[in-house]
């Protein structure tokens, strides 16, 4: 029985930021839909990307990766990738792989968004 929750990702801007909204888990089966979001948001060219985790249950390592793959594109093209709204539990996973020293990590997608 498959009791995971479908990946589900929209999108919308907020002033000059492309903000994806995944809603569900993102683990092994959603990493490719879900990179697929990712270098989109960034082949729009928008001031800044924003992932607003706010809906997202459970993020495993493939999901990870594909964070820390948009962070690599962030830093080659220039456009700031900021990760928002983290539930506990996915905050545990980056404190744990240290990835909150190195992504830029805010409260809520309104502090994300802000120029």
């Amino acid at each position: 029985m498959n009791d995971r929750t479908p990946l589900k990702v929209t999108t919308s801007d907020h002033d000059g930021a492309r903000v994806l909204h995944p809603q569900g888990e993102i683990g092994y089966q959603e990493a490719p839909e879900f990179r697929t979001f990712v270098r989109a948001a960034f082949d729009a060219k928008p001031r800044a990307v924003v992932v607003d985790l706010g809906g997202v249950a459970y993020m495993g390592t493939p999901g990870v990766a594909t964070l820390v793959e948009g962070l690599q594109i962030s830093k080659r093209v220039g456009i700031p990738l900021v990760v928002a709204a983290m539930n506990d539990r996915v905050r545990a996973i980056f404190e744990i792989a240290r990835l909150h020293t190195v992504f830029k990590i805010a409260a809520s997608v309104d502090e994300a968004v802000k120029p």
